[in-house]
């Protein structure tokens, strides 16, 4: 007679099915928990490593964060940084140019008042402002949430030229991207002559994060 084979019985098959699939979902996760803040943190750097940047014809210098540096593309009295992303928006950061005519070192409070007001005013989203100075320069901040993403402006001033930077994190991480948007426009420096010394009162401030409004 025909030695008859063993069978495995269904219900063992099952059982080790069962462990390989459960012991694979446990180590996955292990690995993931353990892993992910320092992938997180790896990106983080990344997207925020300085790399400097200089425009004559503008007149203006900075250190823009790797996140937002992949092409740069002129336009006439400006230039527009930018990062794709497949099939969504990036973050962009825009700087345009003009000449100030008054030769003014700082914004007048008529134009202060109505940048701060602004966001009450008109119902903007998210709306903040602030009045600084950026490496010696006057200067006011303003984040709103505009084609849903977050947007943030910087206007410099100088005797010589009035820059403004928009800065925006498309539908890229919120909160990374805006960190990279902030540390950027403080790090402008617009070339020239030093202005004299501002009187409004406020303070030189450091390139720092700035909390975004929730």
């Amino acid at each position: 007679m025909a030695t008859m084979k063993k069978q495995i019985p269904t219900q063992l098959m099952v059982g080790i099915g069962i462990l390989l699939v459960g012991g694979g979902i446990v180590g996955g996760e292990y690995l993931l928990v353990k892993g992910y803040p320092a992938h997180k943190e790896a990106v983080r750097k990344r997207t925020l490593a300085p790399i400097f940047y200089k425009n004559d014809d503008l007149g203006f210098e900075m250190q823009v964060a790797a996140g937002l540096d992949e092409r740069t593309e002129s336009f006439a009295g400006g230039i527009r940084i930018s990062s794709s992303r497949f099939w969504s928006v990036g973050p962009s950061l825009t700087i345009t140019s003009q000449p100030n005519p008054d030769q003014s070192a700082e914004f007048t409070p008529l134009d202060l008042a109505k940048w701060e007001t602004d966001g009450a005013l008109h119902e903007l989203p998210r709306y903040n402002f602030e009045h600084t100075q950026i490496n010696g320069r006057d200067a006011v901040l303003i984040w709103q949430y505009k084609d849903r993403a977050m947007l943030l402006t910087a206007r410099i001033i100088s005797p010589a030229h009035i820059l403004e930077a928009n800065c925006t994190t498309g539908s890229a991480d919120e909160e990374l991207y805006m960190l990279a948007c902030d540390q950027s426009v403080r790090t402008i420096k617009v070339l020239g002559p030093p202005s004299p010394p501002v009187t409004s009162g406020v303070n030189e401030i450091a390139p720092k994060p700035h909390a975004t409004s929730k």
